[in-house]
């Protein structure tokens, strides 16, 4: 698998730093309002990297934070007039019901801020001892320029940092491209005793604390949206790699920019759109499947045509699907026939994971996906194939489809129970010329949405 390192700005071959498992860090939420399709893209993106190296047979550690401590979180409890925990679990909970509908799997340790507290204390220590980091007033800042190479990762120089850099106010830095570590705590505010007194983190050494202390001091693969590598992971690599002595990421990977109607999404322009909202008309599935159908270093546009064509597409997968298990159920014995068509199934498999394999290309991973479907609809569906080749072409629809985290919403064993004794039903009257009481099966299930097909195996049903 080769992976485009935004750090080398190549694509480089992935070689784990330890070869028994590979260790990647997403990072998560800052939980003070739902999640938008911006922060679901990443989220998808990626749980699509680590079901893909799985399947290609790596032991995946992966975690994702969430910030539950920041002063977004603040002024929505303040707003909201309840406490930053309650605004914090409140929105913990909401994003789980998001992320669940979007077939996220979850991290293998999901950790928050405000659980790391004397984590994120001792690397800032360490930093201080160092002479990274400096205290003043309570606040504690790194030294930015003390860092040798501070800028690798967005590739800027030095002066050109500096001059979009600035003193808010209240700070006291000593340079401009400095940023907090720990900040001391105003009234009504969050906070935790430290040797700088009362104080809550600043945003960007959680992240190293939690990378530190559930992955190590060298990962292999940071990843997050493009919109993260200046400043937030910029600054992560220089406290990090300046407090371990070690490299921080071997790899770093981040999507692209969502736009909303060819403008990009900003609240500020009052294009916001939150995943809740777009599901409650379309359902998870066709978000997921919108936000991994573009290559996920190129920007994306959303608006309602497209997710129309998502929807379109979806369906034309779960069609196929289901006319694969009427044709497994009716299908005659293996013959000797069947070798080209297995291999030809098999191809699109080898197809899939040469797409994946650069640079994690989703979009030509899908297109294999559609091509085994057409394999199947013209040479499998219409013909009169045997069952090995049928569950076969199943298997590795399965199998590909589940890497890509999609067809995930199949009909339940009780439904098709239901339906297919209805249609039973319906071909006994046909056979006994009684074609009232067909057509009335044939309408009754219409009004519910099942539509009704002959081919050659039968008759298969699909849900509208």
């Amino acid at each position: 698998m080769r992976i485009l390192n935004t750090l080398s700005r190549r694509k480089e071959e992935f070689v784990p730093v330890n070869k028994d498992e590979v260790r990647i860090y997403a990072c998560g939420p800052t939980v003070y309002n739902y999640i938008h399709i911006g922060n679901a893209r990443p989220l998808c993106v990626f749980d699509v990297l680590r079901r893909y190296l799985e399947y290609r047979g790596y032991n995946v550690k992966f975690v994702q934070n969430f910030t539950d401590v920041d002063d977004k979180i603040i002024k929505r409890a303040n707003e909201e007039g309840i406490s930053s925990q309650e605004v914090a679990e409140k929105y913990i909970n909401e994003f789980w019901t998001d992320a669940h509908g979007l077939n996220f799997k979850d991290a293998t340790v999901h950790p928050k801020a405000t659980e790391n507290i004397d984590e994120i204390i001792n690397i800032i220590k360490t930093l201080e001892d160092k002479g990274y980091a400096y205290a003043v007033d309570g606040d504690v800042y790194f030294r930015a320029l003390k860092f040798n190479g501070y800028g690798k990762l967005s590739h800027q120089p030095i002066d050109d940092l500096q001059s979009g850099a600035r003193i808010a106010v209240g700070e006291k830095k000593e340079n401009p491209l400095d940023f907090a570590l720990w900040k001391a705590a105003k009234e009504g505010e969050p906070y935790w005793e430290s040797p700088w007194g009362k104080g809550r983190p600043g945003w960007h050494i959680e992240c190293s604390a939690m990378n530190r202390k559930y992955l190590g001091r060298t990962i292999d693969i940071h990843c997050g949206g493009q919109d993260l590598i200046f400043p937030h992971h910029e600054n992560e690599i220089a406290q990090s790699e300046a407090a371990n002595d070690a490299p921080f990421a071997k790899y770093w990977m981040h999507n692209g920019y969502i736009n909303v109607d060819n403008v990009k999404m900003s609240k500020s322009l009052g294009n916001f759109k939150t995943v809740r909202e777009i599901a409650d008309v379309y359902g998870y599935e066709v978000i997921r499947y919108f936000l991994i159908s573009s290559h996920y270093r190129s920007p994306i546009n959303y608006n309602l045509e497209i997710i129309e064509q998502c929807k379109s597409a979806l369906e034309r997968l779960y069609t196929c699907r289901e006319s694969l298990d009427f044709a497994i159920k009716n299908a005659n014995a293996d013959t000797e026939d069947d070798k080209e068509l297995l291999d030809l199934i098999n191809s699109r498999r080898e197809q899939f994971i040469t797409a994946m394999d650069d640079d994690l290309n989703t979009a030509d991973g899908l297109a294999a996906v559609f091509e085994l479907v057409k394999d199947i609809n013209t040479k499998i569906l219409d013909k009169d194939v045997s069952k090995g080749v049928c569950d076969a072409a199943a298997a590795l629809f399965d199998e590909l489809c589940n890497v890509l985290g999609i067809l995930y919403n199949r009909k339940s064993n009780d439904l098709d129970s239901e339906i297919e004794a209805l249609i039973q039903q319906r071909q006994e009257a046909r056979k006994n010329k009684d074609w009232a009481t067909a057509d009335k099966i044939r309408d009754d299930l219409k009004a519910r949405g099942i539509i009704l097909k002959d081919t050659p195996q039968g008759v298969t049903w699909t849900k509208e």
